[in-house]
């Protein structure tokens, strides 16, 4: 178990590693498009939400009873998880690193504003998905009140001395 424990984070870190690595190399070229860093920072931010939007779709679903059916469902789930915090750790390893004098740690031009953008947008397109998805709950509410309303009307419904 120890052994097991040992390799798997091994494993880890070196996952984490190249990660970072391939990072470093690829915000630099993603800073330099056209437009920007705010407009890098605000696309990886509506790709942020909508990996949270369908993230929580996915896991929110019915469990399938096949096999196949839980496996896809899974991979949906880590896909979509990796959409939502893939851009913020993409733009966070970007930044300087704390206790690293290299080269390989200096802070890439233009991840700072990107990083700013990237949170503007995150939030104000994550606010507004917040606030259509409460506004058809409560338009869904409203309507089941009110078909309610009518059935007790019509002596079809619940009585409120049954309740």
């Amino acid at each position: 178990m120890i052994l097991g424990l040992v390799v798997g984070m091994g494993v880890l870190l070196l996952v984490m590693g190249l990660g970072k690595r391939l990072a470093r190399a690829v915000v630099p070229a993603l800073v330099d498009l056209p437009g920007g860093a705010w407009t890098v920072g605000g696309g990886l931010g509506v790709v942020t939400v909508l990996g949270v939007i369908g993230w929580l779709r996915c896991a929110s679903g019915v469990s399938a009873e096949s096999r196949l059916g839980r496996v896809l469902s899974a991979l949906c789930t880590a896909t979509c998880c990796g959409a939502a915090f893939g851009p913020f750790f993409l733009l966070i390893s970007g930044l300087p690193g704390r206790n690293c004098r290299s080269a390989t740690c200096a802070y890439i031009p233009g991840t700072g504003s990107a990083l700013l953008a990237y949170a503007l947008s995150a939030g104000l397109v994550g606010w507004i998905v917040n606030r259509w998805t409460s506004a058809r709950a409560a338009e869904r509410a409203t309507l089941e009140r009110e078909r309610v309303r009518r059935l007790r009307k019509k002596g079809k419904g619940k009585s409120r001395a049954q309740q």
